[in-house]
């Protein structure tokens, strides 16, 4: 059984089209779909239109979003996940460059080699992550980026829980051995 959904009675209220509660959702879920996107395309143009047709679609099937079946985070993220890889489908061929992490901004505290070493870091973290094949990229995004359960992941992948952490494994390999060429896999994996 579904456990209580906790954006249910926001969610009937972006269906009613009040537009106090489609800013609070836009506030509310705007910062994961966005992290996610940029996580999945390596691209943050990209991802900030795969998160405004993610709204869009939130706005036009919220008055039709029947409470018990799914939970709305599984269903949004679901929705982001396949308009990632329309737009990765789209790309084929074309090579990925990594973009700027949006997770942290660098503390302005910080010293210019250290802000430099922070980024150079993340640099190579999101060009190792964007090498990856989609299925082990989508698991480790899901499980480290959106601190998704291995339970909530697979189900939300369609896969069991033992080959979500087979992907997993794979993935912190691949990245293991990318990183290890570069002098960072022990701090990072």
């Amino acid at each position: 059984m579904i456990q209580e959904d906790p954006d249910a009675d926001l969610l009937a209220r972006v269906g009613e089209h009040d537009p106090h509660a489609v800013r609070e959702m836009v506030t509310r879920k705007l910062p994961r779909i966005l992290a996610m996107a940029t996580r999945m395309l390596g691209d943050r143009a990209e991802a900030e239109d795969v998160a405004q047709e993610a709204f869009v679609r939130i706005w036009k099937h919220a008055a039709r979003w029947k409470v018990g079946n799914a939970r709305f985070d599984t269903w949004m993220h679901r929705v982001v996940l396949n308009l990632c890889y329309d737009r990765l489908r789209g790309q084929r061929g074309q090579r990925e460059e990594p973009v700027e992490d949006v997770a942290d901004a660098v503390d302005p505290a910080k010293r210019p080699d250290e802000q430099f070493d922070e980024r150079s870091r993340g640099d190579r973290v999101g060009a190792a992550l964007a090498r990856l094949p989609a299925r082990q990229r989508e698991a480790l995004v899901l499980h480290y980026y959106q601190e998704l359960s291995n339970e909530d992941a697979a189900a939300l992948m369609g896969v069991s829980i033992e080959a979500l952490e087979s992907l997993l494994a794979r993935a912190r390999r691949s990245m293991r051995a990318s990183l290890i060429g570069q002098g960072d896999a022990k701090d990072m994996l």
